[in-house]
């Protein structure tokens, strides 16, 4: 079982790669630091619930999105 940050970091990754965008692209749509977007991506940080939403809208998913693993958890 991974960790709750890794799995939603690798979530929030393929998500952003599906729109196509890169890490600079979303952490400027989402007014956030693009070290803080790797952190993120990467399952070491977790992102503020205000956060979470900035990044929903970037992407424009909604934010249930970011939770659906594919594996069990």
């Amino acid at each position: 079982m991974r960790h709750l940050k890794t799995q939603f970091g690798k979530r929030l990754r393929d998500l952003r790669k599906q729109k196509g965008m890169t890490q600079e692209q979303l952490a400027e749509e989402a007014l956030i630091s693009v070290d803080f977007l790797s952190l993120i991506e990467r399952g070491i940080n977790a992102p503020s619930f205000d956060t979470l939403e900035k990044l929903a809208i970037a992407l424009d998913v909604p934010v249930k999105h970011f939770f659906e693993f594919d594996s069990d958890f």
